[in-house]
């Protein structure tokens, strides 16, 4: 049986218990699609084996999260019964036009009616039984504070660029409203977990209501397939940075494979928001946004949604639509109709559009008794003072505007401020020379799409309106600049809704244009809206899930972090933790051993003020270099000087200086150059070119070296530094074309280096040079935490293959940090890096005193 009747305690959130999901109570066979990846290192919750669901056949769902269900709901007050039925304008419901006909589509969400605690189970029945609907019931005072608080009072508002500059003008932030959004999200994802089957199933969850339920579907599901599109606007960083829980809700949504958004505008404001609030880059990857985020990729889609065009043609078939396009018709008596239809809220713009009207009708007198908008006033949302002030400031703007150039027969502006039907909604779109959505900010907004597809028609409304069948048709449509579906109207008027007389120019021109010009925009719209429908939008989006999750079984998975912090880390199977007790192991039964050491975030922390080595770390290097069977070297994009000085106390330990341009092998040597071209011609071509971008790039700097120019950014902003960064690489790459360098951008730098110049050359070299002198090596350890530490990893790797070598070395390749790397093996940190080779060290330290003492006792016995 379904659990019905979910909530969570306070006490439970604040304790972050939340987080800690119950066992289930059935169990359905685990399906390993890729043997062997799946191992107990994963972690107990990687198991994904428990939980409930309707049968333990394998079948594939699209399992569907919005915060309210496609679904009509009704009491029948005197039977005590409910009845229901689907919501056919339901985008949720629209969208499985794009599935395929054996596609199991489960909806998970709310109703938009109370039902009593003591009906939820029988309710909860029926709507899976009929509907594929599984509801969630929110407690009355956690829906109010969820919804009407936290997402309509916070996240709408903010995300339509509005600031609660002062308590009168918007709600500052309410923690407790915070935690009864984390409380609801929660209770949607204990209703998904009651129908998934995490090794087939896909979740999609929809918009800003649900912002952080990825986090709670991925704790529980390392591997799940899912899914987000965003249906608002996305803000820019200024504005979503003013958010205090801004980290939370960000780390919440990359837990998701897949993050859809209506414009490249709003991607574009969530992937600077990723830059400059957690540090990450993102890539194009054919085509394809993403986002490296711990070893997974996090895919970026920019898909505006699209319309049920059958739906419209068939409230255009309905009788109903064809009787009220006669009674508008005569109505109006052959005037000019321009169409809008809005929600009432601060954000449409109505009353903006009103006085655009009130422009137009002033600067062409000959318009007057002429035009009529005709405003259909949708429902509002969400209450409070904003609202109720839009809608005084749209009627007394009506009113003023009819009183002064209406006249008996004639109203300019006509409010329809009431519930209209779909089928008189589509008779007036039907109707109308043009459509104006004058909003100032606005998700996507699909009353153009639908205006479009009115206009062309079909054959009953042809004959309502006594109109040839396949004769041409035209529409015009004037859109604000902030809409969502404005980019892809490119024969539609664009507008800024603040600036009134442009708006009444845009309407002007809107009416008088040619008819062969309305014809030619209305043509090319229509070819867009009618193939890029709903069905497309939602095909296209499952497409891009699936490419998204194709790799999910093919590494191993850990969670780490706590709370909303919660993450994946995702890596290659063969990726583990290197054990000092298997080092050590290895490194006593060798005896000619290569040891290559990283120094800044190897040896010494990052963030460490000190950047000298510890007396500790000067130690430990000078017992392994005490041990003759060892070659160890520091290999650092330091310069020579620095690591001299550094290491003056370490008679044997070879240098490499400058990622290796510079080598020394021990303290009695002389620093050598690798062999590659001298002429340092090339640093009085690119320094000026880096110094240009620098005094143009506040907080950069160029740091010399002898071998290299090196541009860091890392204190700059981080758009702008990145936006140099890739202008000044391509600037270099031009002007040092015919030069021996090579321009490489790396982590928050663009450095200009001789060419040859690598950590892998030197590693390559280093052993090269011990197999010369007939000491080929057999164990080979190599440490680093960077970019250019993956050269290194890349060249001991390959030597394990070469034919020279009479037995293929043991080889560590070690990576500081967990996250992707060509190392097989990874460290935490600086602190464990020390604390292996101290392990080291004591091996080498404990078999010199075991020789001793065996040739000490020879000596007495003889």
């Amino acid at each position: 049986m379904m659990v019905s009747r979910s909530s969570i305690s306070l006490l439970d959130l604040a304790s972050g218990d939340m987080f800690n999901f119950p066992q289930s109570h059935r169990k359905i066979h685990r399906v390993i699609t890729v043997p062997e990846i799946i191992s107990k290192v994963d972690g107990s919750r990687i198991n994904d084996g428990d939980f409930d669901a309707r049968s333990s056949e394998s079948c594939e769902k699209k399992i569907i999260v919005a915060n309210f269900l496609p679904l009509h709901a009704q009491k029948d007050m005197k039977s005590g019964r409910w009845s229901f039925h689907f919501d056919e304008d339901s985008l949720l419901l629209q969208m499985k036009d794009g599935f395929s006909s054996d596609t199991d589509v489960v909806y998970v969400g709310s109703l938009k009616v109370d039902v009593d605690s003591s009906e939820q189970d029988e309710v909860s029945r029926r709507l899976l039984e009929e509907f594929n609907c599984v509801p969630t019931f929110l407690p009355p005072e956690l829906q109010k504070k969820f919804y009407h608080g936290f997402c309509k009072q916070h996240l709408w508002s903010l995300f339509h660029y509005m600031l609660p500059m002062c308590p009168d003008y918007g709600n500052r932030f309410d923690r407790l409203l915070w935690q009864a959004y984390l409380s609801a999200n929660k209770i949607f994802a204990d209703k998904v977990m009651e129908v998934i089957n995490p090794e087939e199933d896909y979740v999609w969850v929809h918009d800003y209501h649900l912002m952080v339920l990825p986090t709670f579907l991925r704790k529980r599901f390392y591997r799940i397939k899912l899914g987000f599109f965003l249906h608002s606007p996305f803000p820019s960083s200024e504005i979503y940075g003013t958010l205090p829980v801004r980290d939370e809700i960000l780390k919440a949504l990359l837990n998701a494979d897949l993050i859809g958004f209506h414009t490249f505008d709003y991607a574009r404001h969530f992937l600077s928001c990723c830059r400059r609030m957690l540090g990450l880059d993102y890539e194009s990857k054919r085509g394809h946004i993403g986002l490296d985020y711990f070893g997974r990729t996090v895919y970026v889609k920019i898909l505006p949604v699209g319309i049920h065009v059958g739906r419209l043609q068939s409230a255009l078939n309905h009788p109903s639509s064809s009787t009220k396009v006669k009674e508008i018709v005569e109505q109006f008596n052959g005037k000019k109709l321009i169409v809008g239809v809005d929600d009432m809220d601060i954000f449409k713009g109505i009353s903006l559009k009103v006085l655009a009207m009130e422009q137009l009708l002033q600067q062409h007198t000959e318009l007057r008794g002429k035009i009529v908008l005709v405003q259909i006033v949708n429902p509002a949302r969400s209450a409070g003072k904003d609202v109720e002030e839009a809608k005084r400031e749209t009627y007394e703007s009506t009113k003023r505007i009819n009183d002064i150039f209406g006249f008996p027969g004639y109203e300019p502006v006509v409010l329809i401020d009431r519930r209209v039907p779909f089928y008189e909604k589509t008779a007036y779109y039907a109707l109308a020379e043009c459509c104006i959505v004058n909003a100032v900010r606005d998700g996507m907004n699909l009353v153009p799409y639908k205006y479009i597809v009115c206009r062309q028609g079909t054959s009953k409304m042809d004959e309502a309106l006594q109109i040839a069948s396949g004769s041409p048709r035209t529409s015009m449509l004037v859109v604000s600049e902030f809409i969502g579906c404005s980019p892809s109207l490119s024969g539609a008027i664009r507008v800024n809704p603040w600036d009134i007389d442009a708006v009444a120019d845009a309407l002007n021109m809107a009416i008088t244009l040619p008819d062969m010009e309305k014809q030619l925009r209305h043509e090319k719209h229509y070819r867009y809206v009618s193939s890029h429908d709903v069905a497309y939008w939602a095909r296209s989006f499952v497409q891009d899930l699936e490419r998204a999750c194709k790799e999910h079984y093919s590494k191993r998975c850990w969670g780490i972090g706590f709370g909303l912090s919660f993450r994946i880390l995702s890596l290659s199977p063969s990726f583990r933790k290197l054990s000092i007790d298997h080092i050590v192991s290895a490194y006593k039964r060798t005896c000619r051993r290569a040891i290559f050491l990283d120094y800044d975030g190897t040896l010494v922390p990052h963030a460490s003020i000190i950047k000298s080595p510890s007396p500790e770390v000067i130690s430990v290097l000078n017992n392994l270099c005490s041990d003759s069977k060892n070659t160890v070297f520091i290999v650092s994009g330091r310069g020579r000087n620095s690591l001299s000085d550094w290491f003056a106390q370490c008679e044997n330990l070879g240098l490499a200086a400058e990622h290796g341009y510079f080598i020394r092998w021990s303290r009695m040597f002389d620093w050598e150059t690798i062999p590659v071209g001298a002429d340092f011609g090339w640093k009085r071509i690119a320094e000026p070119v880096m110094k240009l971008y620098m005094e143009a790039t506040d907080g950069s700097y160029i740091e010399p070296k002898e071998s290299a120019l090196v541009w860091h950014h890392q204190d700059a902003d981080p758009d702008f530094g990145s936006c140099q960064a890739k202008e000044m690489l391509d600037h270099l790459e031009n002007v040092l074309a015919n030069e021996p360098v090579v321009v490489k951008r790396g982590q928050q730098i663009v450095e200009v280096k001789a060419q040859g110049v690598t950590k892998g050359f030197v590693a390559e070299k280093i052993i090269s040079t011990m197999i010369s002198n007939g000491k080929p090596p057999d164990f080979v350890l190599c440490i680093g935490d960077d970019r250019s530490d993956e050269d290194m990893f890349e060249s001991i790797s390959n030597t394990a293959y070469r034919s020279t070598l009479p037995v293929p070395p043991e080889i560590f390749a070690c990576t500081v940090g967990q996250k992707p790397s060509k190392a097989r093996y990874y460290l935490d940190d600086t602190v464990d890096v020390l604390t292996l080779l101290q392990g080291l060290a004591a091996a080498s330290s404990s078999k010199s005193r075991s020789n001793t003492e065996t040739q000490v006792s020879f000596e007495n016995s003889v």
